[in-house]
């Protein structure tokens, strides 16, 4: 963690503003030259050596952190002040970042010149936030990190959100796909490309919830693990949030249900994708995963620095709230935090999704229904009911009928308790039956001469008997 500045004796802050300002100055000087320059130019290469070694000296032990905040950059949380003569730079790097609504790039001892360099030419070649993400996820830059601004979410037009949202979903799947076929896992496999992805999942969970949850209803049954893995963690972060966690602790949520299946990696596909009852000693190797899943990130908290939660969640994430469940020798009095969010995420999203065990999904509807019907038994009853709170009594993703004939696809939950039953939907079949891509409407509107409401849920459907791909519609939305 940063000291704050009062920490600091006032030669220390003066010497970390030069260096704030110097790093500002240098930055400034590769963008130009970059627009005008190979970067392996040697003017460019000279400026980037001296930018490296600013930066290094600034980050021995602990990162080093630039910030906009307010419209001012704060390095190592030391205010900058410019001058006349630096004020052309700081402008310049000031709208170069907003542009890209960048709010903090993190430092990382470990960083080399040629990652810096990385960064630079994904920096000068990327115009927005995700271009520049999954450039960076793609290179990989493993010691600088990025994070959006929240109010640059909050700003972007609902399509642009959503696709955005969409971007980063994916490119979640396709590390995780990674991850799970590296030949080499203790070594190959990029943590701080996890938690920048983290950094970006937190800050759509917060700014475009809704549609995330819509997202969480891509149901992929060839990649099953994948698709659940993260469906779980956007499940766990949203939980997480409403229960008051900081961000520090979300990110940390989040990398710990991305990663809590990878036990699974050890298990035999055929036993996976089983379409008949397990065998005893098919259920046994099944239930050995939360081992492997514990051993090998344990091995990669000694190497890549994966957070201790993480490891309890791959091992406690089957365990029920009365300590029944697997794996049986489980000695706690009780599981993590951690775990017991993730349980309930990863019981909702398995019993919603359909596999070849269990052709057919309960709605969203019938899973929180259940899942109330566990009891303190399954899951942690507090955490139960705020998950169910969240979700809504017809979740994101829901088929409802209405009064009208017509039949909706929830989009978005009334947040207000007592118009619970009353979402925003969207119309996708008209009251004579035909599918349609209508509009959305809220079900809190009346009729302004009968002041009775317009459109009333009658029930919930089940969208496997009607052949309708929810997430699709979610998708669909996103390329008009």
């Amino acid at each position: 963690m940063e000291h704050t500045t009062n920490l600091y004796p006032t030669e220390i802050i003066k010497e970390i503003h030069q260096a704030g300002v110097e790093i500002i100055v240098r930055f400034h000087s590769l963008l130009k030259l970059g627009r005008l320059y190979s970067i392996n130019n040697i003017l460019f290469t000279e400026q980037l050596e001296l930018l490296h070694r600013r930066i290094k000296e600034n980050c021995k032990q602990e990162p080093a952190s630039l910030k906009i905040k307010e419209g001012t950059f704060f390095f190592r949380n030391i205010r900058l002040r410019f001058i006349f003569a630096n004020y052309p730079a700081f402008k310049t790097v000031l709208q170069e970042l907003s542009k890209r609504e960048l709010a903090v790039i993190h430092f990382y001892p470990e960083l080399t010149i040629e990652e810096l360099k990385n960064f630079l030419a994904c920096f000068l070649q990327s115009e927005t936030f995700d271009q520049l993400l999954n450039c960076l996820i793609q290179v990989p830059v493993e010691h600088v990190k990025i994070e959006r601004a929240l109010e640059a979410i909050s700003t972007l037009g609902k399509k642009e959100r959503d696709r955005a949202s969409v971007r980063i979903y994916f490119s979640s799947l396709l590390h995780l796909k990674d991850a799970f076929e590296s030949d080499d896992p203790q070594l190959a496999f990029k943590l701080n490309t996890t938690r920048r992805l983290m950094q970006a999942l937190f800050s759509h969970v917060v700014e475009n919830e809704a549609f995330i949850f819509g997202l969480t209803n891509i149901k992929n049954y060839d990649e099953y693990t994948l698709n659940h893995s993260v469906n779980v963690c956007l499940l766990s972060m949203a939980l997480g949030r409403r229960l008051g966690l900081d961000r520090n602790e979300l990110i940390e949520l989040g990398i710990s249900a991305f990663f809590h299946d990878f036990g699974k990696i050890e298990t035999p596909k055929e036993i996976l994708d089983k379409p008949s009852q397990l065998e005893p000693h098919e259920r046994a190797i099944i239930e050995k995963h939360p081992y492997h899943g514990a051993g090998t990130l344990a091995i990669w908290r000694e190497i890549k620095g994966i957070p201790l939660r993480a490891i309890h969640v791959a091992m406690e994430h089957h365990i029920k709230e009365d300590l029944s469940g697997y794996p049986q020798t489980f000695k706690k009095k009780s599981t993590h935090l951690f775990s017991k969010i993730v349980k309930i995420a990863d019981y909702f999203d398995a019993i919603t999704t359909k596999r070849v065990y269990r052709p057919r999904a309960f709605t969203r509807e019938e899973a929180l229904s259940l899942m109330l019907e566990s009891g303190s038994q399954e899951f942690h009853p507090l955490l139960l009911r705020v998950f169910v709170q969240m979700m809504g009594t017809y979740p994101v993703g829901s088929v409802v009928a209405l009064n009208t004939g017509e039949i909706g696809l929830v989009v978005e939950t009334n947040p207000e308790p007592s118009l619970a039953l009353r979402p925003k939907i969207k119309i996708i079949a008209d009251k004579d039956g035909q599918r349609i891509d209508g509009p959305i409407v809220d079900l809190t509107e009346k009729d302004p001469v009968t002041k009775k409401y317009v459109r009333t849920i009658v029930k919930g459907l089940d969208p496997q008997k009607y052949n309708i791909k929810v997430a699709d519609y979610f998708i669909a939305s996103t390329l008009k």
